[in-house]
């Protein structure tokens, strides 16, 4: 039975090669979006540490008219939204970490399937070897046979001259 041979790019891993590829750039983007999400977050936390500094300044230095519980509920808030921030930062960071576990893991995985890829393509070029092998050792008996058919023949050919030779000869010897 012949074996209908199917070029490199319509191969399951060639598209799975494809397929990890397109995942690992998804990887990349979502990791670079969460780098700017989290610098974001940094400079917006830097940015509220800044003014919680100049309003405690503003607090010591002046009294500003408001109450003592007003002023710690103002900085409670903030605080919050401080605390808010420091948690999305973290969990963007933890985010970002998972990505590129996840990333590595793909790139390891990719190498492997190239390897895996390398190793069939050797297999595949063995067996292909070894095909023409056994159809170079068929095609070398059959010669033989056929080179042995050919010594039959010319021997029976000598034979047949030789005998019309003889038979010429009785025949001119009758004349």
């Amino acid at each position: 039975m012949k074996r209908f041979s199917v070029g490199a790019m319509s191969t399951p891993e060639y598209y799975e090669k494809m397929r990890l590829g397109l995942d690992v750039d998804i990887h990349k983007l979502e990791a670079e979006k969460l780098r700017k999400g989290k610098n974001k977050a940094e400079e917006d936390l830097d940015s509220l540490k800044i003014n919680y500094k100049k309003l405690r300044l503003s607090m010591r230095t002046a009294g500003l008219g408001k109450m003592s519980e007003q002023w710690r509920q103002e900085i409670k808030e903030e605080k919050t939204r401080a605390d808010q921030w420091e948690k999305k930062f973290q969990d963007a960071r933890v985010r970002e970490n998972a990505l590129e576990r996840s990333l590595l893991e793909c790139r390891n995985e990719k190498e492997g399937l190239k390897a895996r890829v390398e190793e069939l393509e050797k297999s595949l070029h063995l067996y292909r070897s070894r095909n023409s092998t056994i159809k170079l050792r068929a095609s070398l008996s059959k010669i033989e046979e056929l080179k042995g058919k050919i010594g039959e023949l010319e021997d029976a050919l000598h034979n047949f001259e030789l005998r019309v030779e003889l038979l010429e000869r009785s025949n001119e010897q009758w004349q």
